[in-house]
């Protein structure tokens, strides 16, 4: 087991200020397979990860679904991740106002879809 400190740098794109955060973890990772470019990249995999749950959450409220028993938790996130891939597949870098935009106009999203009303 080893322990790993991270150090984060973020500039602000509107106040240009840049902060930095130190963050730790542990790894079970033998020493000869903790190398640093696998460590970024495990850790990189990590925040993606935690994007897409952020994203279903703030987006589409996963989190205050009342969808809870059998198997209709998963099949609801999996439909949630297939829309957030189409929605990005179609160029949107703003999940929720491409959600919005979509919704007043099905027209839009059935071509999305690449069918017709």
């Amino acid at each position: 087991m080893q322990a790993i400190e991270v150090k984060r740098r973020r500039t602000s794109r509107t106040t240009n200020k840049t902060t930095i955060k130190t963050v730790y973890a542990v790894t079970s990772l033998a020493p000869e397979q903790a190398t640093p470019d696998r460590i970024a990249e495990l850790i990189r995999g990590h925040w993606q990860v935690e994007a897409l749950h952020h994203v279903r959450d703030v987006t589409f409220a996963e989190d205050a679904s009342r969808v809870r028993t059998g198997t209709a938790p998963r099949a609801m996130a999996t439909l949630r991740n297939i829309a957030i891939g189409l929605i990005r597949q179609a160029g949107w870098t703003n999940t929720a106002a491409a959600t919005d935009h979509y919704r007043s106009r099905t027209d839009h999203a059935l071509q999305l879809l690449d069918l017709e009303a």
